[in-house]
């Protein structure tokens, strides 16, 4: 409301120019030029009456425009305050549809100065000014505690710490805290899982501070988030907005709530001592029940009352299916073995990445493989440490992949196939060693020299070579094969072998064998 008094008052002293007035009372030249012609024409100066207010020295200065009596039509206050807390809405549009319905019923409507100053002098009265700067259901401050809780391992009497996550809805101030072992990512977000399920509801904006945990990159032009962390915004169907570097008022009920936390739940547990997190997160719920049901200091109610009258109705609901917590690693290299680890355990991918960059998401079931944005590969993840990796045979190269299915059984219906004397061979490996498996690679050398050879020529080598040795052996059934010695008729060997008998040592392998002829 414009100040005519101080008008009056200022317009008094000649060295008081009209900009000086106007700057002074916070109203225009033109306002000021009005005041001091109505004035002037009614002849009313300075000293006034100490009983003369404004609204009745307006009457006088502007009978026609402000006529004495005239009815302002009251707003109607726990209407707008409660619209207030709908997405959007300000007291801007809330005047507007006010003057509306005033020239509907032809009355007279406050101005829009009067309007918002009413308003907030009501709601000053009623104690809910709080709804002023922060809607129902609107956000979600987060953040770590500085203090911890000391944790005494049981058996070795080692002390390690525990940290608190913070939540707090701004408007109700009503506070979710969690005790975990570690600041990582994975239990960062399983504490937004646990106080959006505390709550009951999602705000539609989520304000934490710039912790690596969560935000890659916060600069004045972009916001970078982890993926993880934008993972869950997507699932919840809400907004993160982090505060601004060395900006803690924008998020100050969170930096009030940790200390107000600090004191009402770490400092109230200090003299306790605790063997586990479990221990400590059972404590830490059962302060911070005491701590929602405090009354305020500055109002009337409880967190929990406030929280219960004001917030819950506001809030989106919970997203039909539960969040499946989820890491993304960052980029590795898939090795010259295919496999890629999540920490305890490796996994095959397609040996086609071999030296290709690929990302991993884990979660408590499941290993994916992103490359390039697309899935590779999964796998169900091993709940324990295991020796050997995790293997696919649609990952391995083909050779690897035979190697992989080798049985005996196997070897034995191939050798057969063959002949009887492959077969012969094959029966060989598979029992000259203690285990069939060091046989296998004879085996698989011998597949190797049919495709090269051709199963006929291998089945008559396999003849040659049982004839000549009984300890038959891959590197001279290669030879016999190379040399061409398979392709001799029988009886062509045979003359071969009396024709060698005709020159040198012709008594033949039985005499020698038992120790040469008697003397």
């Amino acid at each position: 409301m414009v100040d005519y008094r101080e008008i009056l008052r200022l317009s008094s002293d000649s060295h008081n120019s009209q900009r000086g007035i106007a700057a002074r009372v916070h109203s225009s030249r033109d306002t000021i030029r009005e005041v001091q012609k109505a004035a002037q024409e009614a002849e009313i100066s300075w000293l006034l009456d100490e009983g003369l207010a404004n609204e009745v020295l307006r009457g006088i200065l502007f009978p026609q425009k402000f006529a004495a009596g005239t009815a302002y039509t009251a707003p109607d206050y726990p209407y707008i305050h409660k619209e207030l807390a709908r997405p959007g809405v300000t007291l801007t549009l809330l005047w507007t549809e006010y003057c509306r319905k005033c020239e509907a019923e032809r009355s007279t409507p406050y101005m829009y100065t009067q309007f918002c100053e009413k308003y907030r002098r009501w709601a000053r009265i009623t104690k809910a000014t709080m709804r002023i700067h922060h809607k129902p259901g609107d956000a979600m401050q987060v953040d770590w505690a500085g203090n911890t809780l000391e944790i005494h391992d049981p058996v070795t009497g080692e002390i390690s710490k525990g940290y608190l996550f913070v939540a707090v809805l701004p408007c109700s101030c009503y506070a979710y805290v969690e005790v975990c072992g570690d600041m990582g990512l994975e239990s960062w977000l399983r504490c937004h899982v646990h106080a959006y399920s505390y709550f009951g509801g999602v705000t539609r904006l989520l304000i934490p501070d710039n912790l690596k945990t969560g935000v890659s990159r916060n600069s004045r032009y972009e916001t970078v988030l982890n993926r993880s962390y934008q993972e869950l915004v997507e699932h919840y169907d809400t907004a993160i907005v982090p505060a601004r570097v060395a900006h803690p008022k924008d998020k100050a009920l969170a930096e009030g709530t940790v200390r107000y936390a600090s004191t009402w739940v770490l400092a109230a547990l200090r003299d306790r001592r605790f063997f586990s997190i479990q221990e400590a997160q059972a404590a830490a719920a059962e302060k911070l029940e005491e701590l929602n049901r405090r009354p305020f200091r500055k109002r009337e109610g409880t967190r929990r009352e406030a929280y219960l009258g004001e917030e819950r109705a506001f809030l989106q609901p919970l997203p039909s299916t539960p969040y499946e917590l989820a890491i993304w690693s960052p980029e590795v290299r898939v090795g010259q073995d295919y496999l890629v680890s999540d920490g305890r355990n490796k996994y095959s991918v397609p040996f086609d990445l071999i030296g290709e960059k690929v990302v991993l998401r884990l979660t408590r079931q499941t290993v994916e493989v992103f490359y390039r944005g697309t899935r590779v590969a999964m796998h169900r993840r091993a709940p324990a440490i295991q020796r050997d990796p995790i293997v696919k045979l649609e990952h391995m190269p083909p050779e690897h992949r035979r190697c992989m299915s080798y049985n005996a059984e196997d070897f034995m219906q191939w050798g057969s196939s063959v002949g009887k004397h492959a077969a012969a061979v094959v029966q060989y490996f598979l029992s000259s060693g203690k285990a069939p498996e060091q046989g296998y690679k004879s085996c698989a050398s011998l597949t190797k020299l049919a495709e090269r050879y051709g199963a006929k020529r291998l089945e008559h080598a396999c003849e040659r070579l049982l004839a000549l040795t009984s300890s038959p052996s891959i590197r001279t059934l290669h030879t016999i094969l190379k040399n061409g010695q398979d392709k001799l008729p029988g009886a062509a060997a045979r003359e071969s072998q009396k024709d060698d008998r005709q020159h040198g040592i012709t008594r033949g392998a039985a005499y020698f064998r038992k120790g040469g002829a008697s003397r």
